[in-house]
This record gives C-alpha cells, sequence and structure tokens, in this order.
C-alpha cells in the first residue's frame, strides 16, 4: 500500500539547518589543502552535459556574463528587487557609509517612489565566519551592524533587514548551487586567490564563499545587486550560476544586474596609505573613521592622516592622493563639490585645512553616532528588528526554494506520490499555497 508522505517545511527546515550548521562548522575547520588530496586533485574541467537548451560537452566556464544578462534581462520575473549585505566584521567605518549605506537608503527612497518593489538588506555574519572570530566580538559587531543600518536611515517598514543567519534557506539553496560549481572557477575568484595568499591554511568557507554569496542573491531572486569593482567577479559568478540552472533545469532564477557604484564615495582612501582603500582589515585604526569614533578621535585620525610636503590644497587625486582624499571625504560631509572646497580654502595650507576637514566630519556624523549608542542600549529592540526581517525573509524565498526543490528532484511534500507540485514561480510574489513559514 503507498503511503503518502507529508513533510511540512518546518520539517524539513529543521533538519536540513541541522545538519548544513554542522556542515559549516566542519567548513571552518577543514581546509582546502586537506580536501585537495586523492580524488579530488584530478577534478573536472568546466566541460558540462546536458540541459535545456545545452549540447552534451559544451563549454560554459567562461560564459560571458554580460551577454548573459543581455539575453535575460527582458525575462526578469515579477517586480524589480535589490539585494545587498553587509558582513560584521571589524567596524563599520566612512568608506563603507558612503559607499554602502548610503546608497542603500537611495535605493529604499526609491523603493517607496516605486521603482523597486523590495529593498533586501542582509547582515552576512555566515560570511563573516569564513575566517576564523571572536565570538563575543561578532556577536558585538552584529548588533553593531544593526544599529548603524537604522541609524544611518534603513526603515524596517520600507526594507527587508535581517540576518543571513536566521534563514536557513541561505546555506541549503549554497549546496544546491555548489553542486553546479567548479572548483577551477572559485579558485580563479579574487576574494580567495587574494586572501589565501596571507593564510598557511585555507579554509574551505573562504573557497565556496562565492557559492553562498550567489545563493543569497538568487533565494529572493534579486534583480539588481549593488557592489563596489572588488566584487564584480563574485557577482558575475552568480550570473552564471543562475544561467546555468536555469538552462538545466528550466526558468527559475533572475539574471542578476550588477549595480557598480562609481561616484566620489567609492574611492575613499586610507588615512594612512591612500594608494590603498579605507578597508576594515588594516591593523592600523587610524588608517580609518569608525562612525563610533568619538570627535576627539576623529580629529585626531584626520590631523595623523599622511598628505604630502605641498601645503596649498589642490584636488589631484593621481598625484596627490592623500590631500584628495581629504578633499574627498569634506566634499561627501559638506555637500561642496572639489572645486568649491578648493576655492573656500585657498588661504589655508593641507595642515589648517586637515581641522576643517575634521569639523565637517564631526558634524555629519554626530546625528548618526548618538542614534548608535541609543540603539545599542536596546538589543531587545534590535532582536526584535530582526525577527520581523526574518519572518519576511522567509517569506519572500520560499517560493523560490520550492520551486527549485521541485525541480532538482528534492521535494518530497511536492512529489508524485502526491500528484501535485508548487506553483509555477513566473511571479515570484505569489506565495505558496498551504506551506507556512518556518518558525524561528
Amino acid at each position: 500500500m503507498l503511503v503518502k508522505m507529508s513533510l511540512s517545511i518546518k520539517t524539513l527546515v529543521g533538519i536540513g539547518l541541522t545538519s548544513l550548521r554542522h556542515n559549516f562548522k566542519l567548513q571552518r575547520f577543514c581546509s582546502c589543502r586537506q580536501l585537495s588530496s586523492s580524488s579530488f586533485r584530478k577534478f573536472s574541467s568546466s566541460k558540462e552535459s546536458g540541459g535545456t537548451g545545452s549540447k552534451k560537452g559544451e563549454e560554459v566556464g567562461e560564459e560571458d556574463v554580460n551577454k548573459i544578462f543581455e539575453e535575460s534581462k527582458h525575462e526578469i520575473k515579477g517586480q524589480p528587487r535589490v539585494f545587498s549585505g553587509i558582513q560584521p566584521t571589524g567596524e563599520i567605518h566612512l568608506g563603507n557609509y558612503f559607499g554602502a549605506i548610503r546608497q542603500w537608503v537611495r535605493f529604499q527612497d526609491e523603493k517607496k517612489a516605486g521603482k523597486y518593489e523590495q529593498c533586501i538588506y542582509s547582515v552576512v555574519d555566515l560570511h563573516a565566519i569564513t575566517i576564523p572570530q571572536d565570538r563575543d566580538v561578532l556577536e558585538k559587531n552584529i548588533f553593531q551592524a544593526v544599529a548603524t543600518l537604522l541609524a544611518c536611515g534603513i526603515d524596517p517598514n520600507e526594507s527587508i533587514l535581517f540576518l543571513q543567519s536566521h534563514v536557513p534557506l541561505h546555506p541549503q539553496l549554497s549546496w544546491v548551487l555548489g553542486c553546479l560549481s567548479t572548483m577551477p572557477q572559485l579558485g580563479r575568484l579574487p576574494n580567495f586567490r587574494d586572501k589565501s595568499k596571507k593564510l598557511k591554511e585555507v579554509p574551505l568557507g573562504l573557497y565556496t564563499y562565492p557559492v553562498l554569496q550567489a545563493a543569497d542573491i538568487l533565494l529572493y531572486n534579486a534583480t539588481h545587486v549593488p557592489v563596489g569593482e572588488d566584487n564584480v567577479q563574485q557577482i558575475q559568478f552568480a550570473q552564471l550560476l543562475a544561467q546555468r540552472f536555469n538552462r538545466i533545469h528550466g526558468r527559475t532564477f533572475n539574471i542578476p544586474k550588477i549595480m557598480l557604484e562609481g561616484g566620489m564615495w567609492c574611492r575613499l582612501r586610507s588615512l594612512r596609505k591612500p594608494e590603498n582603500k579605507m578597508s576594515k582589515s588594516e591593523p592600523d585604526a587610524k588608517s580609518r573613521i569608525g562612525l563610533t569614533d568619538s570627535p576627539d578621535e576623529i580629529v585626531e585620525k584626520i590631523k595623523k592622516s599622511v598628505t604630502d610636503f605641498t601645503s596649498a590644497v589642490t584636488y589631484d587625486p593621481e598625484t596627490r592622493p592623500g590631500v584628495s582624499n581629504l578633499i574627498m571625504i569634506h566634499s561627501l560631509c559638506s555637500g561642496q563639490s572639489a572645486e568649491e572646497i578648493c576655492n573656500s580654502v585657498q588661504d589655508l595650507d593641507t595642515g589648517k585645512y586637515k581641522f576643517v576637514v575634521a569639523e565637517a566630519v564631526v558634524e555629519h556624523l554626530r546625528p548618526i553616532r548618538t542614534k548608535m549608542i541609543e540603539l545599542m542600549k536596546e538589543p531587545a529592540y534590535l532582536l526584535d528588528i530582526l525577527k520581523i526581517g526574518t519572518e519576511k525573509a522567509i517569506t519572500l524565498s520560499e517560493p523560490v526554494w520550492n520551486d527549485v526543490c521541485f525541480k532538482v528532484g528534492i521535494s518530497p511534500s511536492h512529489s508524485w506520490l502526491s500528484k501535485s507540485r508548487p506553483d509555477s514561480n513566473d511571479s515570484h510574489v505569489e506565495q505558496q499555497s498551504g506551506i507556512k513559514s518556518a518558525s524561528l
């Protein structure tokens, strides 16, 4: 007698999350070198077989991702959605604020005007542990990241704000996409190449990081992904995986469009080494201005910033990167153009000009810092915000995941046993009937 099985999404998520959490813990302590022995040494080439619209053995490892987007952009399912994430590693600094967070607020405003259906923002804590972290520091950084986003203008009523690890479908989709990825492709990506050079033993999580990043984006069928220049190749890899899955299993994912930000805010440099960008990973804390820095700390850091031996204040990023960096910071904080600033401080040398810049930064960050300090005193409120965002994220992602499961063949609740399948993902805004969101 045939017994019909009916597994709830809660049961599936519980089972999957338990095993995947275990796998993620193992990945932190497994090195790529340990997993590169025996049969892994002879990994497959970038040739694949089969799939909808593909020929057996066709080359797919070097697809032109820009062509992929051009061919697929007219096929966008549903309304445009923006997805972006921020890692809770180190203090959020001025470069993060102008280069990412303030742009997120702009997208949120455009969403209110009807340009986007959703703005989805995640604190990507699973990405943070690709490199070992102190658990107390990481926990504090997570709360601080949420408080920072709220203080800078992210409205949880307008945008979806959540913690990546609270939505178990992220690592689950990452596994499915990982089975479509090849080792040569992952090994060529800059994030792995650059960071692995500094490590004696390379964690597996660092190697598979781009697959999880692709899952973050595709799980919500995002259509637009804002990134800096150093992340373009990772998003191109997500485009490639979306196209590959679509070709093999049928139209499922949108091909996300790269929104490459090219304004002045993307070029903020280190205060100590202006040839490098301002970065969380720079060991010298004086190289960056943190959003939680006190006024005295800001003045001291700008006072100690590296410039050159020319006393005049002129804007020339190529030959005078240090002074030009200060002018860019001043411009972003004051709203003045670089030309207007240079004309207004003709009587000042660079030493005195640094105090003008410091004052502009202090005043610009004062309300943000005050709000952040208030929010950090209310961790229960921050958790409530994350809980609401998680519920919205799960509701949005479940239809996509159910469609993936059915097409791959891992959907016991929608199988030939019940002669049913999830609704078509042609409109990913519509929710699946009869499936409830997993409990937090």
